[in-house]
């Protein structure tokens, strides 16, 4: 079985734009932090932070799982 030449293909280019989404992303949620309320301020931070380390784990298990055929 040989690794999936596609899925590599996919995670190499979703590795190169995920910084510019996260950088994108921050800068959005800097300008409009002040003018929400206390509540929806830690809910976004909240959501960034957990998409953010789901997406960086995700990566990385694909590339490992790709590349070791698992």
């Amino acid at each position: 079985v040989l690794a999936s030449l596609p899925l590599q293909m996919m995670l190499y280019f979703n590795a190169y734009f995920f910084p510019v989404w996260c950088l994108a992303e921050g800068m959005m949620l800097q300008l409009k932090y002040h003018l929400l309320p206390q509540h929806y301020q830690f809910l976004l931070v909240a959501a960034f932070l957990i998409l953010s380390l789901a997406e960086g784990s995700r990566l990385y298990l694909g590339y490992v799982g790709n590349l070791q055929e698992k």
